[in-house]
């Protein structure tokens, strides 16, 4: 098994750092801040440095972000869906039903989530105060349709297809599993599935995830300072030491597609461990030999979206 270290990147930190993506098209990384209702972009140098080039104020939560193939780009944020246009505009699209509310009463929040190579939109949901069952796992069609593909999860988190696009993982980071589900591109229906990663917390739990090009699992472990490489198997291949406990997510980043970008999280710690982890909620990177594929972009309609 091989151990790597990761190193912070020169930007300014995040309070709740999560989901890392690379546009091809701009040959930009995306990531946004969640709490702090950011989309954030960078540019990346051949060398792995990270210049920040812009920082859009959303507002409210923003859980993920992804390019757009009609401009822009289309956030799971608040609860629900938006556009963010190419010059910053935040654009509601569809709120769904039994999202939303505040933290204290008990409301829901879009969470995590990605584009399949057709370009559907999926996106997840969560609680704030993290209950059981209380997440949901939702796509955008290419119609611009939007239905619920998986209800009951908890924490809807990372998602992912192997490179033959028969494979999604998905990762619920609440009884700390990720699930391999049969998947059809053609339909964007999740098939028969099994439990490919468990955690029990004593190692951090499964939070967002990358697929490589050789079709190994990458997955950031919160609190757990790392992020760990997976055979299709479930065999463990390699890990990336984090020097903070929230990592949340990673990406393929890069020209080349060779920079393993890392978000953090400064989210619940105490000020004892902010103070033990100065470099929590930054990004970090990594070489680690291989690659990774850019975000498929999101190829439906950015007005008009309908509840199925």
């Amino acid at each position: 098994m091989i151990r790597l270290p990761a190193a912070a990147a020169a930007l300014p930190p995040a309070t709740h750092g999560e989901g890392p993506t690379w546009d091809a098209e701009r040959q930009e990384l995306l990531w946004v801040d969640i709490t702090a209702g950011q989309v954030r972009r960078a540019t990346v140098a051949a060398d792995g440095a990270l210049t920040e080039v812009a920082v859009h104020e959303v507002g409210g939560t923003v859980g993920v972000v992804v390019p757009a193939a009609g401009g822009g780009w289309l956030l799971g944020a608040g609860p629900g869906v938006t556009h963010l246009t190419a010059d910053g505009e935040p654009r509601v699209l569809v709120e769904l039903p039994g999202e939303g509310g505040s933290a204290e009463s008990g409301g829901t929040r879009m969470n995590d989530g990605g584009c399949d190579r057709a370009g559907r939109f999926f996106v997840g949901s969560m609680a704030f105060d993290e209950r059981a069952g209380a997440g949901a796992l939702y796509r955008v069609d290419l119609d611009g349709t939007v239905s619920t593909v998986l209800d009951g999860l908890t924490i809807s988190n990372g998602t992912g297809w192997s490179p033959d696009d028969r494979t999604v993982y998905l990762a619920d980071s609440g009884p700390g599993v990720v699930w391999a589900s049969d998947y059809d591109l053609g339909t964007g229906t999740f098939g028969a599935r099994r439990a490919l990663l468990e955690f029990d917390g004593d190692d951090g739990v499964a939070d967002g995830l990358t697929v490589d090009d050789e079709g190994c699992l990458w997955t950031a472990l919160w609190s757990g300072g790392q992020v760990r490489r997976y055979s299709p198997d479930g065999e463990l291949l390699a890990v990336v030491e984090v020097p903070t406990d929230n990592t949340s997510s990673c990406a393929f980043a890069g020209p080349a597609r060779d920079l393993l970008v890392i978000s953090t999280s400064q989210h619940g710690l105490t000020d004892a461990q902010r103070a033990q982890q100065p470099d929590a909620g930054r990004l970090f990177t990594a070489h680690p030999g291989v690659t990774g594929p850019a975000a498929f972009p999101y190829r439906g309609p950015l007005t008009g979206l309908r509840l199925a």
